[in-house]
C-alpha cells in the first residue's frame, strides 16, 4: 500500500492537473454516473446547475481535509448518516467512485500514472467506508426521515412565516439543532432550518422560515404551504447545544430569523437550568422585522429573570434601543464571565464573536453558528443537493455548508 503522505502528494498534484477543466469535469462525471447506472439519477434534484458547481467544490475540498484524518472521519461518518435521507445505498459508493475514478482519468490526460489511480482509489474507498459504515450502524436505531404534518401557518411578514409541525413518530432533537425539510413541490431538495422551540411533550416543531430570492424550498414554505400540507424532515443535527454545565449567566444574541435557534435554548434554559440572568438581545433592520416579540414577551413573564432587548438598526424614530448588534451589546455590559450564544446573518456573527473574543470571554463559553463555510468545507454537497451536517471546526464553533435561512 502506498504510504500516506505520498498519497497526499499524488491526489494535491493530480487535483492541480484537472482543476481548470472544472465545469468540463463535473459534466463528464454526471454523464459517465447516469450513463452507466441510470437509476442513480432519481437521487437527485430536478435542475442540476447548482449541482455541478457543488462536486467541484466538494472535490477541492476533500483534498484539502485529506492531511487531517481524524477530522475527516468523523465529518464523513455525520455525512453519511445525513444522506440516508436520499435513499443512498452501499451500492451508489462504487457507482460513484468509478464515475470519479474515470473522469479524472481523462481530464488528467497523459499525467495520470498508475500511482495516481491508487491513491485515489484508496482516498476515495476510505471515504465510502467511512460513510456507508455510519449509514448502516444509524439505521438500525432510527429512520432516515421523518413526515410531518403543517398543523400551523402564520404569515408575520410579507416573505416571513412561522411553520407549525406535528411529526408522525417522535422525531428526536435537542434544543439549538436544525432539521432539513423536503417538499412535495421540489422532490430531493432539502434545506436546512433551526427548530424555534424546545423538544415538548405534544412532539410540536416551529420553523421560522423567510423567504429569499430564487430559494426554491424557502418560497414554497413561507408562500405556497398551507395547514394540513405533509413535509419530509431529516434527522435533527447541529453542535450549538447547551453545555452539560453552562455558566448561571447567559447572554444571547439573535439576529434576523436566527432568533430560531437561540429561542428553543432560552426556553430549554428557562425548563431546566433558570440561569440567575439571561440577557437575550434581539436584533432587526426595522421594529416591523421583529417577528415573534409578543412570544418573547411571554417568556419573559413567566421568567422575570429573562431580559429582553430588542434592537433595530435601521429606524431612527424606533422608541427603544437603535443601532447594531456588535455595537449595542458590548455597551450593554460586561460579558467575560457569561454563557454566550450567537446566530444571525453571518456577518452579524463574526462581528459580535470577534468582539467578544476580544473582550476575553473564554473560546468554551462561547457557542455560535455560519450559514456559510469556507470552501475547504464544502465537502458535503458533492454527491448530493441540500441540507447537510455541521463541521465542528473549534470547540464551540458551528459551521454549516446549507445553512438555515437568516
Amino acid at each position: 500500500m502506498t504510504d500516506q503522505n505520498d498519497n497526499l502528494t499524488l491526489i494535491c498534484e493530480s487535483f492541480a492537473l484537472v482543476q481548470q477543466h472544472a465545469d468540463k469535469l463535473t459534466g463528464h462525471f454526471y454523464a459517465t454516473l447516469f450513463l452507466h447506472h441510470p437509476e442513480a439519477r432519481a437521487l437527485f434534484p430536478p435542475a442540476m446547475d447548482m449541482q455541478r458547481d457543488r462536486l467541484f467544490r466538494a472535490l477541492a475540498g476533500a483534498v484539502r481535509m485529506l492531511d487531517r484524518p481524524a477530522e475527516l472521519t468523523t465529518f464523513l461518518q455525520q455525512l453519511g448518516r445525513d444522506h440516508r435521507k436520499y435513499g443512498v445505498q452501499s451500492a451508489h459508493y462504487d457507482a460513484v467512485g468509478a464515475a470519479l475514478l474515470s473522469t479524472l482519468r481523462r481530464f488528467a490526460g497523459e499525467a495520470w500514472t498508475p500511482a495516481h489511480e491508487q491513491a485515489w482509489t484508496e482516498a476515495y474507498g476510505q471515504i465510502a467506508a467511512a460513510m456507508s459504515g455510519a449509514a448502516e450502524a444509524d439505521a438500525a436505531g432510527s429512520p432516515a426521515s421523518w413526515l410531518a404534518e403543517v398543523v400551523g401557518h402564520e404569515q408575520r411578514s410579507a416573505d416571513l412565516a412561522v411553520l407549525t409541525l406535528r411529526p408522525e413518530s417522535p422525531f428526536p432533537y435537542r434544543a439549538g439543532q436544525y432539521t432539513t425539510v423536503e417538499t412535495a413541490r421540489w422532490p430531493r431538495v432539502w434545506r436546512p432550518y433551526s427548530i424555534a422551540n424546545a423538544p415538548r411533550r405534544d412532539g410540536l416543531l416551529n420553523l421560522h422560515v423567510r423567504a429569499v430570492p430564487a430559494g426554491w424550498v424557502s418560497n414554497t414554505l413561507v408562500h405556497h404551504t398551507r395547514v394540513g400540507d405533509v413535509l419530509r424532515l431529516g434527522p435533527g443535527r447541529g453542535a450549538m447545544t447547551l453545555p452539560e454545565r453552562p455558566a448561571r449567566r447567559v447572554v444571547c444574541v439573535a439576529g434576523g430569523t436566527g432568533l430560531a435557534p437561540v429561542k428553543a435554548l432560552v426556553e430549554e434554559m428557562i425548563a431546566r437550568n433558570r440561569p440567575l440572568t439571561l440577557h437575550l438581545f434581539v436584533g432587526a433592520r426595522r421594529e416591523s422585522d421583529l417577528y415573534d416579540l409578543r412570544s418573547l414577551r411571554q417568556l419573559a413573564s413567566v421568567f422575570p429573570r429573562l431580559l429582553l432587548v430588542p434592537v433595530v438598526s435601521e429606524q431612527i424614530e424606533y422608541p427603544g434601543v437603535v443601532g447594531r448588534l456588535p455595537e449595542v451589546v458590548p455597551a450593554q455590559g460586561h460579558w467575560v464571565h457569561h454563557e454566550v450564544f450567537v446566530s444571525g446573518p453571518d456577518d452579524m456573527v463574526v462581528s459580535m464573536v470577534e468582539r467578544f473574543q476580544r473582550d476575553g470571554v473564554p473560546a468554551d463559553r462561547l457557542h455560535y453558528e455560519l450559514s456559510t463555510t469556507p470552501a475547504e468545507l464544502d465537502i458535503t454537497s458533492g454527491l448530493l443537493d441540500g441540507g447537510v451536517p455541521p463541521f465542528q471546526q473549534q470547540p464551540q464553533q458551528r459551521t454549516r455548508t446549507d445553512g438555515p435561512s437568516r
